[in-house]
């Protein structure tokens, strides 16, 4: 289950540059797969980043009440509908699919052999930051069994070293 740190308007980190090579993320480093200037991502919707275990999508009021504003619901409405507690925080509820718990706005149906969200305009910072958390890209080896379960990283736009950085800043994962 996630742990979560947020800012909501999240400076972009300073390049550690200046410290040596040694101060860089792996993924800045000249023998990382793209040469130290960042990564591949390229969504696949597959909906793998949509389905985990119960309380996985932690959301705060703010997101909820776009989510509510986007649905035309009251907050209230909202809550009780699409939300429940966790020890952490407030979660969007989930359905139980074969391919785990999927949140309650994943659509299966929709496109077939795709996965869409039903908000995503105003889905959460937590999936609008997929896959730029810390637990993905901490380590190489974080990112590589990362890699096992998302076909789209590795593939398809690079994304620079400075914007990992900025949307791993805005919620800790």
């Amino acid at each position: 289950m996630p742990s979560r740190r947020s800012s909501k308007n999240a400076e972009p980190e300073q390049d550690t540059s200046a410290g040596g090579p040694a101060d860089l993320e792996w993924f800045a480093k000249p023998d990382s797969p793209e040469g130290g200037k960042g990564l591949r991502f390229s969504c696949t919707m597959c909906g793998n980043c949509c389905t985990g275990p119960t309380g996985y999508v932690l959301v705060n009021d703010d997101e909820c009440s776009d989510m509510a504003r986007k649905l035309g619901m009251t907050m209230e409405a909202f809550l009780a509908e699409h939300t429940h507690m966790m020890p952490l925080g407030r979660s969007l509820n989930e359905r139980k699919t074969k391919h785990g718990y999927d949140c309650v706005f994943l659509d299966r149906q929709k496109l077939p052999g795709k996965a869409v969200c039903g908000l995503y305009e105003a889905r959460p910072r937590q999936c609008k930051t997929w896959p730029w958390w810390s637990s993905v890209i901490a380590t190489r080896d974080d990112y590589d069994q990362a890699q096992k379960k998302c076909p789209g990283l590795g593939k398809g736009t690079l994304v620079p070293v400075s914007e990992i950085r900025i949307q791993r800043k805005i919620i800790e994962i």
